[in-house]
């Protein structure tokens, strides 16, 4: 069910972020997160903890003595606030080799502080008092949060369904779209589901932004973490490179998480806008992982596709494992997660948040824990309410672990 969230003007900015962002507990204040409850429990037991979405492997030594290198060589000052031109010409050859873009790397790619700055700063510049951003639930919360900061109407529809995968529900789809729609918001692949969207779902999301003069803003961060097929950028469809902004970066590509080198790309007259905000959130990024980061797009020596192999061999471990120990899972296209409903012996296959109760016992019961799918919902809601996010990002060891723990506690 399509769900529109709207904020009390009158309330401070920061309560705003927190109600977006679902933070907010029964007195109507910010309280803990469940992020942060899991990660107390996790802590307290000594469990495995799959439920925080970061590798725990260092990305490419030759990357890492890159930066070094840059640091020790006494590039330590202040970069251009939109970014070295070695990395936004490095951006700009990526897209283009990758999938066809043709970008101008002097304005139409602006460098940020990681994808998050990027996101923020494209909905800060373009989302007024009233206006609609649409985006595809389960959802990451950075998107509630910045809409409700801009004072705008958050436009959440549920993924739906398909057999086994996740889809676009094309009539709530198009429900959605209005007079106030400004932005609809496109994580491809997409966390916590795990899908990848098809051809068709883009060009939908395309025709729709056309007709109703809104834009197209894309998280591509997991666009390396591919399995079902190849990743295909909404601003590759017909038609829509000119109302598209992609964002990118290099901490999953990489394994590089804490650099927070990230880019937003596309058409001129909208990278300037969203420079006019980005300018005063963080000015500009580290001169040497954007140096490090560079090299690396331009030579990446086999990493990514070698990555993205050992990954696809980890989904399989975790798949297994959990599968043996009675979850339910749902195989994910791509990304570092896999959605599982909890077996009767963890929670009821009558209780509609079974994930969230499965979840919370999880540390103590099992030593793994996992993230339940409500955290990426509006409060309240039970749609996805069955799931828990694991992630799968991590050494093989710690898997096989992980799974092993699972299996054990099960009766």
């Amino acid at each position: 069910m399509t769900v529109r969230a709207s904020f009390d003007p009158a309330d401070p900015p920061w309560l705003r972020a927190s109600a977006g962002a679902g933070l907010l507990g029964p007195d109507g204040r910010p309280g803990p997160t469940v992020f942060e409850r899991i990660g107390a429990a996790a802590a307290e037991h000594g469990a495995i903890n799959l439920g925080q979405g970061f590798p725990d492997e260092d990305g490419p030594a030759w990357l890492l003595e890159s930066a070094a290198r840059a640091i020790a060589d006494g590039r330590n000052q202040y970069a251009p606030g939109i970014g070295l031109p070695a990395l936004r010409e490095a951006v700009a050859a990526h897209q283009h080799r990758c999938y066809g873009l043709e970008l101008d790397p002097g304005a139409g790619v602006l460098v940020t502080a990681g994808a998050t700055e990027a996101i923020a700063a494209a909905l800060l510049a373009f989302v007024e008092p009233g206006d609609e951003v649409i985006t595809f639930d389960p959802s990451y919360d950075e998107y509630g949060a910045l809409v409700a900061l801009a004072r705008g109407t958050h436009v959440r529809v549920p993924l739906e369904s398909d057999g086994d995968r996740l889809r676009l529900p094309v009539d709530a789809v198009t429900a959605a779209f209005g007079p106030r729609t400004r932005v609809v918001v496109l994580n491809d692949p997409h966390n916590p589901t795990g899908t990848q969207f098809t051809d068709a779902e883009r060009e939908l999301l395309v025709t729709l932004a056309e007709r109703h003069g809104a834009l197209i803003v894309t998280d591509e961060v997991y666009e390396h973490q591919w399995f079902a097929r190849p990743h295909a950028p909404a601003a590759a469809v017909p038609g829509a490179f000119e109302r598209t902004l992609s964002v990118s970066s290099a901490g999953k590509t990489f394994s590089v998480t804490g650099w927070k080198t990230g880019w937003i790309t596309g058409p001129p007259e909208l990278i300037q806008r969203v420079r006019a905000v980005k300018q005063y959130l963080s000015f500009c990024t580290s001169e040497p992982y954007q140096l490090a980061v560079a090299g690396a797009l331009e030579d990446d020596r086999g990493w990514i596709e070698d990555a993205r192999r050992g990954l696809e061999a980890k989904r399989t471990r975790v798949l297994g494992g959990l599968e043996a120990s009675g979850w339910r899972t749902l195989t994910p296209e791509g990304t570092f997660f896999i959605l599982a409903e909890p077996p009767a012996w963890l929670a009821s296959a009558d209780d509609p948040r079974a994930g969230e109760t499965a979840a919370l016992a999880l540390p103590a019961s099992t030593g793994v824990a996992g993230i339940p799918t409500t955290a990426f919902m509006p409060p309240g809601s039970d749609v996805f309410g069955r799931s828990v996010r694991f992630a799968f990002c991590k050494t093989p060891d710690v898997l096989d672990t992980a799974m092993q723990r699972l299996k054990k506690a099960a009766p």
